[in-house]
Formats: C-alpha cells, sequence, structure tokens
C-alpha cells in the first residue's frame, strides 16, 4: 500500500478514536476535554547513533546530543521550510556535488548551502549573497566578479567553487572540516580569537553565542533529514521534486548587450527565462570591457 495512504488511514483511525472517546472522565483525560485533543504524534529524533560530519565524528556526551537534538527536531518539526528543501535538493545538489567532489572538499558541505540559504539566491541583513551567501569583499578575495551588472555571488557553479576555495582555506587554518565550517560562519578572525581566549582547539568546547553555537548541530541536522526524508515524515514522489535546470544551450557573450530583453527575445526565450537561468546577470543590459560571458538559453 502506499506509504501516504497508509498515514491517511492511520490518521483516520486516530481521529476515529477521538470521538468515540467522548465516555473518557475530565480525570482521566488529564483535565482537559477531549474536543482539545489534537490527533497527532510527535516522537522525539533518535540519538543513538554516532553522528559524523564530513568524516568527523560528533562527540558523544549529553551537551553535544542536546544541542544535535534541538536542531534536529526543529527542523524536522519544520514542515514547509523542510519539504522546500527536499524538493530544491533535487534541482542542485548534483551540480553541487559534482563541484565538490572535483575540488576535493567533503560531500556532506552541499548541507551547508542548504544552512545558509535554503538553495535560494537570497539576501542577508549583512548584505551577504547567494547560496553560500558571501559578502562582497570575500566573494571579490576568491576570485567572484561583483558590480552593479555582474554578480557571481548568485552563479551556483562559480560561487561553489568559490566556496571551496575558502573552505580548503579555512580547513588548512583551522585543522578540521568542523572547524572550518564554524569559521565559515562566525569568520576565520572571530573563531581564531574564540579558539585563543577560552584555551581550545575544537568547536565542540567553545562556548559561543547562540547562533554561532547551534551553526554545526544544524548542519548535521540538514544531512540527517534530507538524506533520509522519509525516515522523518517527507514523502516526495519523485515527480513533484524541482527539475533540475539543465536542458540549454550556452551562448558565448564577448560583446556588451544594450538590452537583455532584446537579447533573449532574439534567441527565441523570455526575459524571465533569461534570468532565471543566469540568476547572476543583475541589470537589463552588460558592459562587456574585458571578461566574457557564458549565458544559459533555455531550451524550449
Amino acid at each position: 500500500m502506499d506509504k501516504k495512504l497508509i498515514i491517511g488511514v492511520l490518521v483516520g483511525l486516530l481521529l476515529g478514536l477521538v470521538i468515540s472517546s467522548n465516555h473518557i472522565t475530565a480525570g482521566e483525560a488529564g483535565d482537559k476535554s477531549v474536543a482539545n485533543v489534537l490527533p497527532q504524534i510527535i516522537e522525539p529524533v533518535d540519538l543513538n547513533k554516532q553522528y559524523t560530519w564530513a568524516g568527523e565524528i560528533i562527540p558523544d556526551n549529553f551537551d553535544a546530543k542536546e544541542r544535535l537534538d534541538r536542531e534536529l527536531s526543529v527542523n524536522a518539526y519544520w514542515q514547509s521550510s523542510t519539504l522546500l528543501n527536499v524538493k530544491a535538493a533535487n534541482r542542485y545538489f548534483p551540480t553541487i556535488e559534482r563541484i565538490l567532489a572535483e575540488e576535493g572538499v567533503p560531500d556532506d558541505f552541499k548541507y551547508l548551502a542548504v544552512a545558509e540559504s535554503n538553495l535560494r539566491n537570497v539576501v542577508s541583513s549583512a548584505n551577504a549573497k547567494g547560496f553560500w551567501q558571501f559578502r562582497k569583499l570575500a566573494a571579490k578575495e576568491m576570485g567572484l566578479e561583483v558590480n552593479d551588472q555582474v554578480d557571481e555571488r548568485y552563479h551556483v557553479e562559480k560561487a561553489t567553487r568559490a566556496a571551496c576555495k575558502y573552505l580548503k582555506q579555512l580547513h588548512r587554518r583551522f585543522g578540521s572540516w568542523v572547524n572550518a565550517s564554524a569559521a565559515y560562519n562566525m569568520g576565520p578572525t572571530n573563531f581564531s580569537r574564540n579558539l585563543e581566549r577560552q584555551g581550545e582547539t575544537s568547536y565542540f568546547n567553545l562556548n559561543l553565542g547562540q547562533e554561532s553555537s547551534r551553526y554545526l548541530f544544524r548542519l548535521v541536522a540538514m544531512k540527517e533529514i534530507l538524506s533520509n526524508p522519509q525516515q522523518f515524515g517527507f514523502y516526495v514522489d519523485p515527480h513533484e521534486l524541482y527539475a533540475p535546470l539543465d536542458n540549454y544551450i550556452s551562448v558565448h557573450v564577448d560583446k556588451s548587450v544594450p538590452s537583455w530583453k532584446e537579447f533573449a527575445h532574439q534567441h527565441g526565450t523570455t526575459y524571465r527565462m533569461l534570468k532565471l537561468y543566469n540568476p547572476w546577470l543583475r541589470d537589463s543590459d552588460l558592459t562587456v570591457i574585458k571578461n566574457t560571458y557564458s549565458v544559459k538559453i533555455p531550451r524550449k
């Protein structure tokens, strides 16, 4: 039987039991009206296993377990956001996985992009942008072009390679992928300062503010849920997943483009589709001086 149907049947049976239980007294119902009993079952996440991040083991102590428990529970029961992440992962993970492998960065780091941006080209309150949430200066240091017309923080392939370059720098500096992840979130200077101030060498032993203290455990939670969505109650049929944007041709652009609208129409697509496939194009035109660009044109 289809799993969704099984769940529906079980919920229906539970509702029937609740409705038929009007004879229960207030004392038997825990001093609550039967009408107020919610037809749902909320269970804690099983923590009795070894969790890892990028091949490095999460400590098996009460502090680490409780911090991980919080992130697993929050994201497992944050249904709308997690469901959309499951769908979006089907579109973007193949590209990110390929680049991580080519750059020698552990595959787990695809979940860092989920934690940073929910796999969307968002803008943070600190003006960090794109899947990997680069600020302008850091993006330029990693070789990305950032100006009013072109912002490669929104270019998934190029931004992923830049993130790999940055993560490898952090790994060399701080000695582990866990520490590199924390430094990615906090900034290397701040992370180094906390290590020195507290006399520690590992992220897990640092006493940090709430955001930074939760960060690594949020990464692990994303990994656990998105790699085993059905285990956490997320059932998505293949046709409901977001399809990769891989049906396109690449057009070489080495001259200025006075109008992307006209460019799109000349190549048989719309301005909207052009921008969806090339979100790094930030203006309505492009001035080319030295650089050349590869622009994706979706096939019909």
